[in-house]
């Protein structure tokens, strides 16, 4: 039986090792190699190389394959001392990873020689048993929660839509919701819009939803806007730096006037919309696709459209299409997975059938194109004469 040491020696001699005099020089160039701490936890959280992605030793089989998916990109591997990393470059070779390299030395060495360190933010324990279970997940983990708890999303309001999505955000612990909406609570509303209650009726909607959000998860910000949003408030609402809008509107003028706004302050739209038993979610991402107006470049007439009065919904659509349009939210702060940016899906509740159509970003479009004509926020009164409700 061969000891620790004698397997050490043995799998040294079948790995390649740099120094981390020489992994500072590959940090330091333009093409740097990524970095892979394989350390437990508490040590990860004493400081690690900057911009390494850590992946425990006893989960490194489970999960690189999910946080580095390709396998010719160049590695650093490295733990304490350089052992642990000796065993994971060995087992992510037999894996087929082709350039991967173990830094002798470890991050012990690396401090030694001055080099910069990251000194991570930790999440509280009552945060880690809150979110346990996205820090299980290696596209999530610590890394991936505190830029959820970072993240600040705007919901264009709290009705059908911005109900399910803005509770699952919370859930999810996106530390900053704004939530726009001028409406009040309606028992009508209550057979859809779930972050109201009966004991609020009456009560302004985003006050309403700052109550159950908060009252979910204490760790986010409910920021109410009680407002309809247009023209002359949009640039004002946006000054706050928001990473997402979450488009809940179910009329064209507030459509029209997030979608411009979007473009112009490069913000990614996630945009649903809902009718009888069938919805539709995608992503407009500035610069990466398609707006709303590349599909509309201009609204139908009055006449044609949608009346502002609700048409009717079953009470469970929105919850699904609000549920999609959280889950692409997350994916978009995380930088996770492929968006629905250029890619329409629809669903039939009545077929319980899902289809998707691709959409194109157009040259010609009068906002994002390449010669836009629209360069002003308009209002299109024409459809409502009066407040405009969100779905």
């Amino acid at each position: 039986m061969a000891t620790y040491r004698e397997l050490l020696a043995r799998v040294k001699e079948e790995i390649a090792e740099i120094s981390t005099i020489e992994a500072h020089e590959h940090f330091e160039s333009s093409e740097s190699p990524l970095f892979v701490d394989v350390r437990e936890p508490d040590e990860w959280e004493e400081g690690h190389i900057p911009g390494a992605v850590h992946i425990t030793r006893g989960r490194l089989e489970s999960s690189v394959e999910g946080l580095v998916p390709d396998k010719v990109r160049p590695l650093v591997l490295y733990c304490a001392v350089g052992s642990r990393s000796a065993f994971a470059a060995k087992v992510l070779g037999e894996m087929g990873y082709t350039d991967v390299v173990n830094m002798a030395g470890g991050f012990v060495d690396w401090k030694r020689n001055g080099f910069d360190v990251t000194i991570p933010r930790v999440l509280s324990s009552e945060q880690r048993s809150r979110y346990s279970r996205h820090l299980l997940i290696p596209e999530v983990g610590e890394v991936g929660q505190q830029r959820l708890l970072d993240a600040r999303v705007l919901l264009v309001g709290a009705g059908g839509l911005g109900s399910p999505a803005s509770l699952y955000l919370a859930a999810a612990g996106v530390g900053t919701l704004g939530i726009v909406d001028a409406d009040v609570v309606d028992e009508s509303n209550l057979q859809r819009q779930i972050v109201h209650s009966t004991d609020r009726l009456g009560e302004p909607k985003v006050l309403s939803a700052k109550r159950t959000l908060e009252g979910l998860n204490p760790d986010v910000k409910v920021v109410p806007i009680q407002e309809r949003l247009t023209s002359e408030n949009v640039e004002r609402i946006l000054a706050d730096r928001w990473d997402v809008i979450v488009d809940g509107a179910d009329n064209f003028p507030t459509r029209y006037l997030v979608n411009d706004a979007a473009v112009w302050h490069d913000i990614p739209v996630v945009h649903g919309s809902i009718f009888r038993f069938e919805g539709q979610v995608t992503v407009f991402a500035p610069g990466a696709g398609p707006c709303y107006r590349c599909l509309f470049p201009q609204p139908p007439p009055a006449e044609l459209a949608p009346s502002c009065a609700e048409g009717g919904v079953l009470g469970v659509l929105p919850g699904i299409i609000g549920s999609i349009q959280a889950s692409e939210t997350l994916k978009l702060i995380l930088d996770r997975g492929d968006s629905l940016a250029g890619r329409l899906l629809l669903f039939d509740a009545l077929g319980t059938t899902l289809d998707e159509v691709t959409v194109r970003k157009n040259p010609d479009c009068p906002v994002c194109g390449e010669s836009p004509t629209i360069t002003d926020y308009v209002d299109y009164v024409e459809f409502c004469s009066t407040p405009l409700e969100l779905s």
